[in-house]
């Protein structure tokens, strides 16, 4: 019984050494998509800026979900959450209901893809969908098929359910900020998405980004840097994973919280941290609203 006793606690020392459990529900294979294109509960969803790929080929029975479908600009920030009433119709529009199976995917960039799974999360529908790992790039690459004609869609019938709580405003990054400038080793992180250059204010000041630099206790990660390439869009493998973000601080008792310019960048990193189970959110005004807020300090 003792031998019994002292293996488990060994067993559980090293789960927890592991860190938590990837949430593989996040990520779905091209082989695996194949396999479920004519599954009635899969909505594919082509995640652009404009339909350019996506009228020149997308995955079989893939809708087309524009960026600007569920961004709004607001009080002069880009890229912001429109109300869950728009959100809802807009993919009500599209056919997603409550028992989809949402699979996102993007064709020249992933970020509008994430962007659109950070929304969806807030929504409250983030466990059933996931990102097609590597996007349209891969699947092409791959000799998959492709078609042209866009999908007969019925309407879907899905239900908000807001988590705020996913979303960080202004007031609490100040005070996250702080934190992170006192006690480094133990407050929650704060992930800056950007460029190393970005990050070091060594770009022009813009109406943007009047105040070039960063947020005082913020570590850099830039996003593309969780890419298997600039070009290929495969998430790198857990332990590149891990090992990427837990240089910069982030552990899985320590909250973490996204940002960049507009809060697109941000969404790739907030997708990558969730899907390695760690507590991620998302400061959405980003360093946009932080630069162009006068009472907010900018590091460089």
């Amino acid at each position: 019984m003792k031998i019994r006793l002292l293996a488990s606690l060994f067993l559980l020392s090293l789960l927890a050494a592991a860190g938590p459990a990837v949430r593989s529900d996040m990520l779905v294979s091209t082989s695996w998509l194949a396999q479920h294109l004519n599954d009635p509960k899969v909505v594919i969803l082509h995640v652009s800026r404009d339909r350019t790929a996506y009228d020149l080929g997308h995955i079989p029975g893939a809708r087309f979900l524009a960026l600007t479908d569920f961004v709004v600009t607001r009080d002069g920030l880009l890229n912001e959450l429109p109300p869950a009433a728009t959100l809802k119709s807009v993919f009500e529009s599209i056919g997603v209901s409550d028992d989809s199976r949402i699979v996102l995917y993007g064709d020249t960039s992933v970020l509008p893809a994430t962007r659109a799974y950070f929304t969806l999360d807030y929504l409250g529908h983030g466990d059933a969908a996931a990102l097609l790992d590597g996007g349209l790039p891969k699947w092409t690459a791959e000799s998959r098929p492709l078609a042209k004609d866009s999908p007969a869609v019925t309407q879907g019938r899905l239900t908000p359910r807001p988590r705020p709580e996913v979303v960080v405003d202004i007031n609490a990054v100040k005070d996250l900020s702080f934190a992170a400038t006192i006690a480094p080793a133990t407050s929650p992180v704060l992930v800056d998405a950007r460029t190393d250059k970005e990050f070091a204010g060594g770009t022009p000041a813009s109406s943007e980004i009047p105040r070039p630099g960063h947020i005082p206790g913020a570590a850099n990660v830039y996003w593309i840097q969780g890419q298997a390439s600039k070009t290929d869009m495969s998430l790198l493998s857990e332990a590149g994973l891990r090992k990427l973000y837990e240089a910069s601080g982030v552990t899985p008792d320590r909250p973490v919280v996204t940002y960049c310019n507009t809060g697109m960048q941000a969404s790739q990193s907030y997708f990558t941290l969730k899907y390695l189970g760690y507590d991620a959110r998302m400061y959405d005004g980003s360093f946009s609203q932080w630069s162009n807020s006068k009472d907010s300090e900018v590091r460089k």
